[in-house]
């Protein structure tokens, strides 16, 4: 019988997992997603697992950012800047910090492939969405529990 592609793909994670000590697929699928991987073409597994890591960590730091310096933002973040506190921002500010450290690694990792070296990064990003996602949920839960409040009150102002 053939296998399907995820199983293939399930199987190459696996030899990656051991022979690197990674998250387990279901863990990593989880959280970033890496079944979609068994549709594309590739030889080197390991980078694409790092590229859906990369994604998402980017994802969140272009919206920190856009909240931080909200230049030519759209109308929901500005409603998102005005639900948020100052111990919000401060907490947003820190994840930005970490996510952009982030960046920087996927640069060299980018210039340099470094099978270790891809690992490494999976290893410690897994790690660092978990803290993060944490702290951005409880951020989250402040921002709606503000947005209703806000929303009650019947202002019309986005600029906080």
């Amino acid at each position: 019988m053939e296998k399907h592609n995820l199983e293939l793909l399930k199987e190459r994670y696996l030899e990656l997992q051991k022979k690197h000590n990674l998250p387990s697929f279901q863990e990593m699928n989880i959280e970033f997603g890496i079944e979609k991987a068994e549709t594309e073409k590739f030889d080197i597994l390991i980078r694409e697992i790092r590229k859906y890591v990369a994604d998402k960590l980017l994802n969140y730091l272009k919206f920190i950012e856009t909240v931080l310096n909200p230049t030519n933002a759209s109308m929901v973040i500005f409603s998102i800047i005005k639900s948020l506190g100052a111990d919000e921002k401060k907490k947003l500010t820190e994840v930005y910090k970490k996510l952009a450290k982030t960046e920087l690694d996927l640069i060299e990792l980018e210039i340099h492939f470094n099978e270790e070296k891809e690992a490494e990064f999976i290893r410690k990003n897994y790690l660092l969405w978990k803290e993060i996602s944490k702290e951005l949920m409880a951020v989250m839960a402040k921002v709606k529990g503000n947005w209703d409040r806000e929303s009650t009150k019947g202002n019309n102002s986005f600029v906080g």
